[in-house]
């Protein structure tokens, strides 16, 4: 833009915030002095990386076709998939994509066939429901305690 100091006029839109302008300001001198960046360019550059890659609601979207859904879980011990890659544990034969998989607090985005699938690793996948279904682990069932249902007789046996 050329722009040494600048503004952006924006409405909020249907579709979210609209430009309307990009104009020079006044306001905006202190900052670029202070930081040495052109501002006014800075802020048309992310527009335009907004505008290229926009956020999603990746499970909105993922979910639209009938009998498929986005799930995440975790991998736990005795679970079909540990100690397996992605390619042995044939996921994609079951209609299921892995999105990525995070390990102690790194993520692994669109793993390889390669990847090793390990205890404790969770995993974001994209599939059959049916399929997911058979893959995320039961949550442990609370027992209740059984009421006694025998009620004092009032009488003691010596």
């Amino acid at each position: 833009m050329g722009l040494h100091v600048g503004g952006v006029d924006m409405l909020e839109g249907a579709d979210g915030p609209q430009i309307m302008e990009v104009n020079s300001s006044p306001g905006l001198e202190g900052i670029e002095t202070a930081t040495g960046v052109d501002v006014a360019g800075a802020i048309v550059d992310h527009l335009v990386a907004l505008q290229r890659f926009p956020e999603v609601d990746l499970r909105q979207r993922l979910s639209l076709g009938a009998g498929y859904a986005v799930s995440e879980f975790v991998i736990v011990p005795g679970s079909s998939l540990a100690n397996q890659t992605l390619a042995e544990a044939q996921l994609r034969e079951r209609d299921i994509i892995v999105l990525n998989i995070t390990r102690g607090g790194v993520t692994f985005p669109n793993p390889g066939g390669e990847h090793q699938i390990l205890i404790g690793d969770t995993l974001l996948c994209y599939g059959k429901v049916l399929s997911l279904r058979s893959l995320i682990p039961d949550k442990p069932s609370r027992t209740r305690k059984k009421k006694d249902t025998k009620k004092a007789s009032g009488s003691v046996k010596q």
